[in-house]
């Protein structure tokens, strides 16, 4: 007989699957990692990247030899065993990919169920952070985590889950988020029109992080030295427009900021920092450093510079021209 858990089916078992069989089932859906891209919510992924991953234009990265990952797999039953004894509550393993039964494309891996009988059985999801990412804890789970346990808990229907995280190697927390069913119907309702736009294969929109900057970079890595007459297109004009008002409230703020530092500095003068009500700043001397003189060695052995010069790959700049600067 099959488990269950909560009301999530049992989609496949991930013993011993291989890699290639594991990438094949996340093309079928949004997994819990995948929930915080797909709504914008990722500080990491776009959902202009998730879905050329989803559409199958590019494969995901493999993140499996990056240290965060490695050490967060490694402590992870360190971590659940941890989490068992501080709470006296009995935690297992969900070797399976889960499917929600009403939204299909759901998908979910638990790093564990939780067992425990006064409050039913809940998820325990398992984090590690670095001692930079403290501060994003000071004020309970990043919003990305958030959506990933709420994923985790309408896919399996259960009531509540536990994030524990080990932060800086030493500073062990345990986060309680309890079911919120608005939250996850708003969230589901996201989920979907993200998958119907896979499904559609209708691209998402730019949403103006570095990772979406990536992603068309990828797309179109070179021109072909068209130039698109957009001049009668209402849509493209409204945007070039909306870009150079911003570029202009950009300048005069860089100025402000210029002249702001400048008149700090002048009350600085030689001193090497300054205290605040609010802060701190400093205005230090860097230290002197050594650096080939790549023009006197170019001289004085024209024949050897070019036996250690490498080509660099072109990258296609983004630059504006107005009708004033045009002519």
């Amino acid at each position: 007989m099959r488990e269950r858990y909560g009301q999530a089916k049992r989609l496949a078992s991930t013993l011993n699957l291989p890699r290639e069989q594991w990438l094949q089932l996340r093309q079928l859906g949004i997994g819990s990692s995948d929930a915080a891209a797909s709504v914008g919510l990722s500080p990491y992924k776009s959902a202009l990247s998730l879905w050329l991953e989803k559409t199958g234009r590019k494969p995901a990265e493999d993140l499996s030899d990056k240290a965060p990952v490695f050490w967060g797999t490694m402590l992870e039953p360190v971590l659940a065993t941890v989490y068992a004894e501080q709470t006296g509550r009995k935690v297992r393993r969900v070797n399976a990919v889960l499917q929600s039964p009403q939204h299909q494309h759901m998908l979910a891996n638990l790093d564990r169920e939780v067992r425990c009988g006064r409050d039913g059985n809940g998820i325990l999801e398992i984090k590690t952070a670095s001692y930079h990412s403290a501060p994003q804890w000071e004020e309970g789970i990043p919003v990305a985590y958030q959506c990933q346990v709420l994923h985790q808990l309408a896919v399996t229907g259960l009531d509540w889950a536990d994030v524990a995280v080990l932060i800086g190697g030493q500073d062990f927390r345990i986060y309680r988020i309890e079911r919120d069913d608005d939250k996850i119907l708003d969230l589901c309702e996201r989920e979907d029109g993200f998958w119907q736009q896979v499904t559609q294969d209708q691209q998402p929109s730019p949403d103006g992080s570095d990772d979406a900057g990536r992603a068309l970079s990828w797309m179109f890595p070179r021109d072909q030295g068209i130039t698109l007459d957009l001049s009668e297109s209402m849509e493209a004009n409204s945007l070039f427009g909306t870009l150079l008002a911003l570029r202009a409230k950009q300048d005069d703020l860089s100025l402000l900021e210029a002249q702001t530092r400048q008149q700090l500095q002048n009350i600085l003068g030689t001193a090497s920092a300054a205290v605040f009500a609010d802060g701190k700043v400093s205005w230090k001397k860097t230290k002197d450093r050594t650096s080939p003189d790549l023009d006197k060695l170019s001289a004085d052995y024209p024949d050897l510079l070019p036996q250690y010069s490498k080509t660099v790959e072109g990258s296609r700049r983004f630059l504006i021209h107005t009708a004033r600067s045009a002519a």
